[in-house]
């Protein structure tokens, strides 16, 4: 096929991103819908830009030289990207190629005013839109400067922010090339962006108009703030009008400059509220076309609208798909779950196939449907309480969410089922036994699940495993399992109410509950501490743990002096907890025993900052601590009036508590232990795929589901652009940020903590573990790469049971995500750590390095000067 440089923006549509870019594609698209006017013009191809790149061999190795370069390196992608642009600015555009150009110049007018516009084919995608990463010029006027603009746009290609963006977004700069949109200049009396989806809260039902006057650029640019309109259902809502005080308006010989606005008119609103809801009509129209929310260009032009652009919002959060047209309300699973990154496919299909509750998958994140739970108030009040212990802010989201226009409605009662409410506590003796026996039944359980699943391979396999999925759904909804973890809640809330009732002191059960027996995550943390006792004295098992990078460093261990031993103790702390890992309701995450080298950094700075001993020496000292606390308490009650009633009371609930409070952890460990055997048999089967060719590495089915992956096992066949994809959407979830509340609007619903009694400036979040401490904050995102001193307090995003081996080695804790009985929380407590969690953007809002006050008994965090 020939090559062809020039396309009319009638020929071309969204299908031909690759020939006229984003961009271009998408005006192709816009100047097809009928009703929706686009003013004319051609793109140059990226068959162009390819010829002229190849005309300067040099620009190969710049681009190799560019691909490694670190995107933080600043200064050389500056030094680099400049020379890059010089070189293709200055490559003479060749004689046929100008001469296209030329041609379809004409069919617009030789002399015709041109926006001369970028249009790379990795823009104005659904997952990246790139916005103003490559440039526009406007009112360009005459061949020879639309051909020196073009040479300008294929530069462009090259600018810094443009560079550093594919980087950070893993595009090979070679992947990506340059078309160039030339379109006959509008001249219009008002321009703006319209939003068909509010870009701030997410709702799909409201649009956002901004309008200035003059050309579009004022408002692009920020040299002037916009009016904003909002528009819902036909009808203005909301507008806010702006005194506008420039524009920027076009000049006859080509260019623009900035112009003052008469005073009289600088308040004057940019539209009428008849054209903006016309505008917004419009935008509902090319929504419908493109079947997704946009962000569109517009220009009024002698009294009708023009588009120049329209692409994706791409930082909106998708909605879970129903099929129906009714309200729905759905909760963040990954809030309380600890674990707010994207999960892949595989793993979305394994948490619903062993989940107790039905799920639905947006984003790349789990939720949980409460529409019916919220609708009926026999269960909305239970609903709204379970929730709101765990995490205020879910409550108050939800509550905002009541608040509004019938949008959820009154029924009469939802169906049985669901978060129980507060109540009695869980009808059971205390009675350490019912743990023991739990625990072994879990134990059993797993024993014969990897007796069972070793002789499985093939289709066998994975009927084998759905009738796992029931004995793992089985063993988790076992009734006596939940009554012993509703037991422990019931009575630490008991515990805290009523103490700060009596006793007028908040969350006593904090202190209560420390070293509490059986909680198989604050154990783990302390198994590590005598991994570490090991370790210590073998300087030069030390020294060679320093520089490990290779996950068969164990087998490396046994050639040192004491080595020997530092790899059993290694091998026997995974052989107990090497299923865990960052992120583990994932199937797909890496675990320790895959990636044994996670660890490394936490036994180091284990050995570093303790002494022999430690872990012993911290389990008693919690236990006396709790003790101790129990004596105070009881004593201090036994003095009020019917002080021996009280104090029974709370003897009870101490002892209900130490019995079952540890026991909270177990259930989930039980989940994780079954995921890394199913893990385990399903990579071997994905290795007999890459042996027959079916797949090009393992790791690819974990861009299937468990039925996807079940019928490439039957057929030997896999349908490779399905992983891209799948891949290529994972990529672009890590850019968003899971609501805890999401409507089938698209609004997300953050909450507020409704409280006035922290100190201005303080960082507002919620208690989960008593005492106050300052230190330096370590801001760490990556269990890797802790690099922790004593009395550091460790700021991050979320804490799941993985990151408990940290919690030995810090002075307080601080995370964005997490509730009253997440397992941050439970482990705060269980270690004594004062404790702040559900902060909205700690990792952003504390740097590194800087030293901070947890308030962990008040809820807040004081960033010290």
């Amino acid at each position: 096929m020939t090559e062809r440089y020039v396309w009319d923006l009638q020929e071309v549509d969204e299908t031909q991103v690759a020939v006229v870019g984003g961009k271009g594609a998408h005006l192709g698209g816009l100047s097809r819908i009928e009703g929706i006017r686009v003013p004319g013009g051609f793109c140059v191809t990226t068959d162009a830009f390819r010829r002229i790149m190849a005309e300067a061999p040099s620009l190969d190795d710049r681009l190799d030289q560019l691909s490694r370069l670190n995107p933080d390196d600043r200064e050389a992608i500056r030094t680099l990207s400049a020379e890059i642009r010089r070189t293709i600015e200055g490559i003479a555009v060749p004689g046929d190629l100008a001469a296209a150009i030329t041609r379809a110049l004409a069919r617009l007018g030789e002399q015709a005013a041109c926006a001369v516009r970028s249009s790379a084919t990795a823009e104005d995608l659904p997952t990246a839109s790139f916005a103003g990463q490559q440039d526009t010029y406007l009112n360009v006027v005459g061949p020879t400067a639309i051909l020196q603009h073009v040479s300008r746009c294929w530069a462009s290609l090259f600018t810094e922010r443009a560079v550093i963006y594919r980087q950070r977004n893993g595009i090979d700069h070679r992947t990506v090339h340059m078309a160039v949109v030339v379109q006959r200049m509008v001249f219009p009396h008002a321009a703006g962006i319209l939003f068909t989806a509010d870009p701030v809260t997410g709702n799909r039902k409201v649009a956002t108009v901004d309008a200035g006057f003059g050309l579009g650029e004022a408002l692009v640019s920020g040299l002037v703030n916009p009016d904003v309109f909002k528009v819902r259902h036909g009808e203005v809502v909301a507008k806010a009008i702006a005194a506008k005080q420039r524009a920027v308006h076009a000049l006859p010989a080509g260019g623009t400059q900035e112009v003052a606005i008469d005073s009289q008119r600088q308040e004057q609103p940019a539209l009428t509220d008849a054209q903006v809801v016309r505008l917004v009509q419009l935008g509902r129209l090319i929504e419908a076309h493109f079947g997704r929310s946009q962000d569109i260009e517009w220009c009024l032009v002698d009294g009708g609208f023009q588009i120049v652009q329209s692409r994706p919002i791409t930082t909106l959060f998708p909605l879970p798909e129903t099929g129906d047209q009714e309200n729905h309300v759905y909760v963040s699973v990954g809030h309380g779950q600890m674990m707010t990154d994207p999960m892949k496919p595989l793993g979305l299909s394994m948490w619903h196939l062993t989940a107790m509750v039905p799920m639905h998958t947006a984003g790349g994140r789990l939720f949980v449907d409460v529409t019916r739970r919220l609708a009926s108030p026999a269960s909305r009040a239970g609903l709204l309480d379970v929730l709101g212990r765990g995490d205020p802010l879910i409550r108050d989201a939800l509550e905002t969410v009541l608040d509004r226009d019938d949008f959820v409605p009154s029924l009469p009662d939802a169906r049985p089922g669901g978060p129980p409410g507060r109540g009695a506590s869980a009808p059971i003796e205390t009675d350490p036994a019912i743990v023991t026996e739990l625990i072994e039944r879990s134990q059993v359980s797993i024993a014969a699940l990897e007796r069972d699943i070793r002789t499985k391979t093939g289709p066998a396999l994975f009927d084998f495993l759905l009738e796992a999925f029931e004995e793992h759904k089985r063993v988790l909804s076992d009734p006596l399992s939940m009554q012993a973890i509703m037991a422990g809640m019931e009575a630490t809330w008991w515990l805290n109410d009523t103490l700060q009732e009596w006793l007028d002191e908040k969350n006593a059960a904090d202190t209560l509950t420390l070293s509490a027996p059986d909680n198989v995550t604050s154990e783990m943390g302390l198994a590590l501490l005598d991994v570490a006792d090991v370790i210590r004295p073998h300087s030069e098992v030390v020294a060679f743990l320093r520089g490990v990078e290779d996950e068969g460093f164990l087998d490396e261990l046994a050639k040192l002096t004491g080595g020997t031993e530092a790899r059993d103790a290694i091998e026997t702390y995974l052989d107990r907890y090497g299923m865990r890992c960052v992120g583990e309701i994932d199937i797909t995450r890496p675990r320790w025993r895959e990636r044994p080298t996670t660890l490394v950094p936490v036994i180091l700075d284990n050995v570093r900052n303790f002494e022999p001993g430690a872990a012993e020496r911290r389990f008693e000292q919690g236990r006396q601590k709790a003790q101790k606390k129990e004596q105070d308490v009881l004593s201090r009650l036994r003095a009020l009036p019917d002080g021996d009633r009280k104090a029974d009371e709370a003897k009870r609930m101490i002892d209900r508590v130490r019995t079952f409070i540890g026991y909270r952890e177990y259930p989930k460990y039980g989940i994780v232990s079954r995921y890394f055997v199913y893990k385990q048999a399903l990579l071997e089967e994905a290795e007999r795929l890459v042996q027959a060719n079916v797949l090009p590495e393992k790791e690819d089915i974990f861009y299937l589901t468990f039925q996807e992956l079940q019928d490439v096992v039957r057929s030997n066949q896999v349908d490779d652009r399905l992983i891209q994809q799948r891949k290529d959407a994972f990529r672009s979830y890590h850019a968003l940020t899971p609501p805890r509340v999401l409507t089938s609007d698209g609004e997300a619903v953050t909450g507020a903590y409704r409280r006035d009694d922290a100190p201005a400036g303080a960082l507002i979040g919620l208690p989960v573990s008593a005492g106050t401490i300052e230190g330096r904050a370590r801001v760490i995102l990556d269990i890797a790469e802790a690099d922790l001193e004593a009395g550091d307090i460790l700021v991050t995003t979320f804490t799941d049971p993985s990151w408990s081996p940290l919690f030995v080695g810090v002075a307080g804790l601080v995370t964005e995500v997490g509730g009253q009985m997440t397992h941050g929380a439970v482990i705060a407590r269980e270690y004594g750590l004062p404790a702040v969690v559900g902060v909205e953007q700690a990792t952003r809002l504390i740097r590194d390095g800087q030293r901070i006050r947890v308030h962990g008994t008040d809820g807040y965090v004081e960033i010290l000067p």
